[in-house]
């Protein structure tokens, strides 16, 4: 769900805020366009092959992770860790001219924080959960 949803709201983002911005909430959301060749916060801005290749390695760890019996909070956050993962690496190997080089979409504009999508914002949640359930857990 998480990769449909991703994909499917950059394509909307990539339609209709290449050229304007939609200002949801003024001064706190705003819907935007912007195309990132890096990881977050645009650091790395040429590492896209690595960082594809990264998620790549993060899918196959959570993977062969997932064999053993877990808490359902944990599988929840693996599952939220694998869909981010999954939405940006898409845009890496569709969106670029070369081997895994492609720009990700970001769309989504808060007023405290750099341009992120669903992905991203998928992969924060997979954090936050992943802490809860280590607090619960330990």
């Amino acid at each position: 769900m998480v990769v449909a949803a991703d994909l499917f709201t950059k394509r909307l983002a990539s339609i209709n805020f290449v050229d304007e911005r939609l200002e949801v909430i003024p001064g706190f959301l705003e819907f935007t366009y912007h195309e990132n060749p890096g990881a977050a916060f645009s650091l790395f801005r040429s590492g896209g092959p690595f960082l594809a290749v990264a998620a790549v390695v993060i899918l196959v760890v959570l993977l062969y992770s997932l064999r053993a019996e877990r808490p359902a909070i944990e599988v929840t956050a693996y599952g939220f860790v694998m869909g981010g993962a999954l939405g940006n690496l898409a845009d890496r190997v569709f969106r670029g001219g070369g081997w895994l080089d492609g720009k990700v979409i970001d769309w989504i504009s808060l007023w405290f924080s750099p341009t992120f999508n669903i992905a991203d914002a998928s992969i924060t949640v997979a954090v936050t959960l992943l802490v809860i359930g280590a607090w619960i857990h330990r």
